[in-house]
């Protein structure tokens, strides 16, 4: 299954634990606060000011 930026970033960190440290490095340090577990990557990215697509491309390269 490929990531998507309507998946939450709750759902990724317990499918893909390997993806905590790219999320990380786009200074998403809150993985484990309650807002994480129900925010789509999109809007993360979008209260982070980062392109969702390059997150998203991150991620699944972070599991592959």
């Amino acid at each position: 299954m490929e990531i998507t930026k309507d998946m939450t970033i709750g759902d990724v960190v317990k499918k893909y634990p390997a993806t905590v440290s790219a999320l990380m490095n786009y200074g998403m340090g809150c993985i484990g606060c309650p807002s994480a577990q129900a925010e789509s990557l999109e809007d993360a990215a979008r209260v982070h000011g980062i392109e969702v697509s390059k997150l998203v491309d991150s991620l699944n390269n972070s599991i592959k």
